[in-house]
């Protein structure tokens, strides 16, 4: 997995963890840590979450074995 990659799955997840806390209390975190929804870094960070999850959007798309870099296809010696 590539760093763009990782970083792209981990903004996701901080995106999803954001949407269970306004889901389950009604709670955004990304507006309590940046200064409230139209703060610019609270939309900054939205903004990268939501590009970040079209990105890994590809990666549903993708070969398993272009996934699991440095491995051989399953058959294949």
């Amino acid at each position: 997995m590539s760093t763009l990659q990782r970083i792209a799955l981990a903004l996701v997840i901080i995106g999803a963890i954001n949407w269970g806390l306004i889901g389950f209390f009604q709670f955004d975190l990304v507006a309590a840590i940046f200064g409230g929804q139209n703060a610019a870094l609270a939309r900054i960070v939205y903004g990268l979450v939501g590009l970040s999850g079209l990105y890994c959007l590809t990666l549903l798309f993708k070969p398993s074995v272009e996934l699991e870099e440095g491995t051989e296809p399953r058959g294949v010696r």
